[in-house]
């Protein structure tokens, strides 16, 4: 099969890899299951390499109203790996995981089985009706920041900085 057969039929694979960041959290069902699946999922994606994930935290759910510690607690990680996947691309490979997952998009900020969110790809900036990047919350996102920070503290978020400093306002 050639790459652009196996990238898909949108952007063509880049030709160089980017460094990508994903969120993975879960909050319903055997959530540490169902991260190391997404997990082994992402390491398997085409043309994409050295997939690093940070140990899950748990945390209390958000939801549009802020933290509800009556819902269901999250499992959160976060996960670097290197790809030549186009930026839609490798979303909708996010979303195809989530759905084999039981992940139904009917609330925004509800529960759910699995929620794989594109942070960063490389130090690109895309603002899109499809797509976003950098995340446009990442950087007021404990659950987000504290795990990458384990994996890489000298990242940064384009346009935001880095993310220690980042965390280390949110948790002032």
């Amino acid at each position: 099969m050639s790459v652009r057969l196996a990238h898909g039929m949108g952007e063509a694979p880049r030709a160089t890899p980017v460094e990508a960041v994903v969120a993975l959290g879960a909050n319903l069902g055997r959530r540490a299951e169902t991260l190391a699946a997404a997990v082994d999922e992402l390491t398997r994606l085409t043309l994409t390499t050295d997939v690093r994930v940070s140990e899950p935290i748990e945390t209390v759910a958000v939801t549009v109203d802020g933290e509800d510690e009556d819902a269901p607690r999250y499992l959160n990680a976060v996960a670097v790996l290197r790809t030549r996947l186009a930026p839609a691309e490798l979303l909708a490979s996010l979303h195809r995981i989530e759905a084999r997952h039981g992940r139904e998009r009917r609330e925004r900020w509800g529960d759910r089985t699995l929620d794989l969110d594109l942070i960063a790809y490389g130090d690109e900036s895309i603002d899109r009706d499809d797509l976003v990047v950098p995340h446009p919350r990442a950087h007021e996102r404990e659950f987000v920041l504290a795990p990458w920070a384990a994996l890489d503290p000298d990242a940064e978020i384009p346009g935001r900085g880095r993310i220690t400093d980042l965390l280390e306002r949110l948790r002032r």
